[in-house]
């Protein structure tokens, strides 16, 4: 806080002279919206004290968090910009320090280049600053609900031909405290229908602190259809770890709702067990885990060897795991005999660019499968789809990386 009330006060210190300069009326609307954020992020944190922040109306809290992220962020690049106009300026006047004739020279350099140079400076960071205020802004209110259906065939020598062309529908980290209005959720479940899945897997987040996010949902949520029904799974954020619960006994109570919405909605969830589809040629074994994460902050509840028994008599196997790390720190170096797993938790950064030649996103940074399909390094017939989410966390938006919905078509080979 008070980091941000200094980088607010030093940038304030470098445009006001030029606000004052304005009209009455234009010179207020410019303050008002310069300190929003701070005012913003002070009820964000007095408000948080008096009442609990999984209380607090989940449009409104989406907003307000994401107005002062979205600012801040943007005041980072004039910042930026006029550091280094400082530093340059200190560094000049560290070298000519007790020479004459360079003081000379800096006072007509000044005359000459110095306005200029500064407003360079003072342009380009406010220019730079405006583009990501824009874009931050778009990534809100356009791109967070612009949905791409993303299709992938994956063969495999030993799938039942029976389930040749047997269409699976993955969605994942729907983070329902984030969504501002339920229509975009309506037009994603639609869409979803539309493709008339064979089956449809949730890969987990379906909240972002308690199970009071899905409210309202169940409606829209029960509409989903498959031919062999809807499953889901755990992600880190679905156990509630992220709120001060006043007990114990609380904290079991808002797993016990969650458990009775995804029986509402007719969704089966999987935590550590399996669901065998039998069809005439052949079986296909659906195993989901609990959340098993590598990073020391989320928790490693999955139990893949109590979620795989009896899947022996399965020719081939679907895992659902929320975390990719659980794919490449226990799936691949155990030696499971999975031929497909499924997560998601990244979001793919809701950030990044992804072209037909280009795929960046700082979530590569962290995890060595962020998005899209991957195969074992081993070529071992082993391959794990990282769905890039529905929903969002943190910044309630997305640029570049767009919501997904995933179809995979199984083949055979």
């Amino acid at each position: 806080m008070v980091v941000l009330i200094l980088a607010d006060f030093y940038l304030w210190s470098s445009v006001k002279k030029q606000v004052f300069n304005y009209s009455i009326w234009l010179r207020i609307l410019i303050i008002s919206v310069y300190w929003l954020p701070l005012f913003l992020l002070a009820i964000l944190l007095v408000g948080s004290v008096a009442v609990p922040f999984i209380n607090w109306n989940d449009t409104f809290r989406t907003y307000i968090f994401g107005v002062v992220l979205v600012f801040y962020t943007a005041k980072i690049l004039p910042i930026t910009f006029l550091i280094l106009a400082d530093i340059v300026r200190v560094i000049q006047k560290m070298f000519i320090i007790g020479k004459k004739d360079n003081r000379k020279q800096l006072i007509k350099e000044k005359k000459i280049e110095g306005i200029t140079r500064n407003k360079f400076l003072q342009y380009a960071g406010f220019i730079s600053g405006g583009l990501v205020l824009g874009t931050m802004f778009t990534g809100m209110f356009k791109w967070a609900y612009e949905f791409k259906i993303l299709r992938e065939k994956i063969s495999f020598p030993k799938l039942p031909t029976d389930f040749n062309g047997f269409k699976i529908v993955q969605i994942s980290d729907l983070h329902l405290g984030s969504w501002t209005s339920k229509k975009p959720l309506q037009r994603a479940v639609d869409l979803i229908n539309d493709i008339n899945p064979d089956i449809i897997l949730f890969t987990g987040d379906l909240v972002n602190y308690a199970t009071n996010e899905t409210v309202g949902y169940e409606h829209i949520l029960s509409q989903l259809k498959a031919k062999y029904g809807v499953f889901a799974i755990l992600g880190n954020h679905d156990y509630g770890n992220y709120v001060s619960w006043p007990s114990e006994k609380a904290k079991q109570e808002n797993m016990n709702q969650l458990y009775s919405f995804f029986d509402k909605i007719g969704w089966k969830l999987l935590n550590n067990e399996n669901e065998i589809i039998e069809k005439e040629s052949g079986k296909l074994a659906l195993i989901g885990v609990e959340n098993w994460g590598a990073n020391m902050r989320f928790p490693k509840y999955g139990d893949i060897d109590k979620a795989i028994k009896g899947t022996e008599v399965a020719d081939i196997k679907i895992l659902m795991t929320h975390d990719p790390s659980h794919w490449e720190k226990v799936i691949i170096p155990g030696n499971y005999d999975i031929d497909l797993s499924l997560a998601g938790h990244t979001h793919g950064f809701q950030f990044g660019i992804e072209t037909k030649d280009i795929k960046w996103s700082p979530a590569q940074y962290m995890y060595k499968h962020w998005a899209g399909l991957y195969e074992d390094s081993n070529k071992s017939g082993k391959y794990i789809y990282v769905n890039r989410g529905l929903g969002s966390i943190g910044y309630p938006g997305r640029i570049g990386i767009l919501p997904e919905i995933t179809l995979i078509e199984l083949q055979s080979s």
